[in-house]
């Protein structure tokens, strides 16, 4: 039997002639055992092999997590910090296992990965006692009439009960999208790219080959013909030397581009971009800087801020804001210090604290306590201060002296 009937080609259903069949590379490939290949699966554990999308994850949940949060109440003398328990739960540590540092930063973990962070509000008599996180692949949530339950462990919790932040939502308002399986093309690109790098580099940089010369009677033979080839490849690079044998009558070509050709760096650099546009995040952030000069650099960092850690920052907030104290909330209110951000910049912040002292913004005693430095015990300490040189414009001529003539006033 002919090569063209072991692959069933000359019966009439597969008639090489007939050009409305296709003879496949696949079919071809699995007469011999080779198997067809695709681009990878994407699950989170398989993205965050991704340094790009690992750097993402981890870059945006901790920052998010360092930031200072407080709880506070509004008096007619303005805000103050709140105490007691309150305090604790929000700023210290929201339940007996975690830190608030460490309850953020898996929440955040949970909303750039697999698109959202669940929490439970636990209460006491009313008041709030702790805050637990809850894996948000074990939630189911559905609507029940006018509310929306969450089910965990078997439990339904009611909405006023749950914190509870998407990264995107479906348009049922229920489902969710996530970052990874809306950049799931990009990272799978990724991800083959890491692997043929990595294959291409275990195997001594030796391309994809075809074994080209007669065909053998079947397919075994084909098969111990390419097993005696890569043995040999194997004993040369193993040998560290670039001659080895192929059976007689056969050559080998290479497959394809190599890297360089295929621009293999110039893509995986772009994919570090793509992966950043779906985290919405900067790519100088990511450890790319290609482009990257002292200035940009500087107003990606304000980008940052402004159009991204802020704004996942009111996300939590309000949404904190309508669970732990309801809609009519009496004046409580949690929220974020973004100032924390500028904790590593010791210039920028002793000048922007002297400027608000100096301006009547802040007494010294307030500057001092946000460096978490003691009040001082002057009195004076506790003032606002305003520098003397700045003085209404319709007083200026008045408070002018009389010139008495000349140009010294001689």
């Amino acid at each position: 039997m002919g090569i063209m009937e072991r692959l069933g080609l000359r019966n009439q259903q597969r008639s090489i002639e007939n050009p409305a069949v296709p003879v496949s590379a696949e079919s071809f490939l699995q007469y011999f055992g080779i198997a067809a290949t695709g681009l990878p699966s994407v699950t989170t554990d398989s993205a965050l092999t991704v340094p790009a999308v690992t750097a993402a994850v981890g870059f945006l949940s901790r920052t998010l997590a360092a930031l200072p949060l407080h709880a506070f109440t509004n008096t007619r003398k303005g805000p103050v910090k709140a105490t007691g328990k309150l305090q604790i739960v929000i700023h210290e540590n929201p339940n007996d296992r975690q830190d608030s540092f460490k309850f953020r930063q898996y929440f955040w973990q949970q909303v750039f990965t697999g698109g959202r962070g669940l929490a439970y509000i636990e209460r006491v008599g009313g008041v709030v006692e702790a805050i637990y996180p809850m894996d948000p692949t074990r939630v189911t949530i559905r609507n029940v009439g006018r509310d929306v339950v969450y089910k965990f462990g078997g439990t339904d919790y009611a909405s006023d009960e749950i914190i509870d932040v998407p990264f995107m939502l479906r348009p049922n308002g229920l489902q969710h999208y996530g970052p990874i399986m809306l950049a799931s093309k990009a990272i799978q690109l990724s991800i083959a790219m890491n692997d043929y790098a990595s294959g291409f580099f275990a195997g001594g940089g030796v391309p994809p080959l075809v074994l080209v010369g007669p065909m053998p009677a079947n397919a075994e033979a084909m098969k111990r013909a390419m097993a005696d080839v890569s043995l040999s490849v194997s004993a040369a690079k193993n040998a560290s030397t670039p001659i080895f044998p192929i059976p007689v009558g056969y050559e080998l070509k290479p497959v394809g581009f190599d890297p360089a050709k295929g621009q293999m760096t110039e893509a995986r650099t772009f994919q570090i971009q793509e992966i950043a546009r779906a985290f919405q995040i900067p790519p100088v952030f990511l450890q790319d800087l290609t482009g990257a000069t002292y200035s940009n650099v500087e107003q990606q960092d304000l980008h940052l801020v402004k159009h991204l850690i802020g704004q996942w920052a009111a996300a939590l907030e309000g949404e904190m804001n309508l669970k732990l104290f309801g809609r009519m909330n009496g004046g409580k209110y949690v929220e974020h210090n973004l100032d924390g951000l500028l904790r590593g910049d010791f210039l920028t912040r002793m000048n922007g604290l002297a400027r608000s002292v100096q301006a009547g913004i802040l007494t010294p005693n307030e500057a001092r306590a946000l460096e978490n430095r003691p009040q001082h015990l002057d009195p004076t300490a506790d003032q606002l201060f305003m520098q003397g040189a700045t003085m209404p414009i319709d007083t200026l001529g008045a408070a002018q002296p009389a010139n008495n003539g000349g140009p010294n006033g001689a």
